[in-house]
């Protein structure tokens, strides 16, 4: 059984694994930046090797991340659509959870375009 409690619980998941999610990209042009810049300085290739993975691994974060936002969202819109079914609709929680969902897909469809 759903309740508000698990509203707010569902929204600020959602809410801090888009942060995690703007974070991990943020890390990738960061650290693409570091590591193109050691090959123009002619870096060690040890070091240059590090570099790469530590992209590589920032890489690899994303869809993880991507793939746990989608769960969340799901999960959300469910508990949002149990609430609606009981008839509680109304209140800032219900407002948060909505505008949170419009955001996280709004998301989604930019970076598929």
């Amino acid at each position: 059984m759903a309740t508000v409690r698990n509203l707010k619980i569902k929204t600020s998941s959602c809410k801090r694994i888009v942060k995690e999610l703007h974070s991990y990209e943020k890390e990738v042009d960061r650290e693409a930046a570091k590591t193109a810049d050691m090959k123009e300085k002619g870096a060690d290739p040890y070091d240059l090797k590090q570099q790469e993975n530590v992209l590589a691994e920032s890489r690899m974060m994303i869809p993880d991340c991507r793939k746990r936002l989608e769960a969340s969202l799901a999960d959300l819109k469910g508990t949002l659509a149990e609430l609606e079914e009981g008839n509680e609709k109304e209140g800032p929680d219900f407002e948060d959870a909505r505008s949170t969902i419009t955001e996280v897909e709004m998301l989604f469809q930019t970076t598929e375009a």
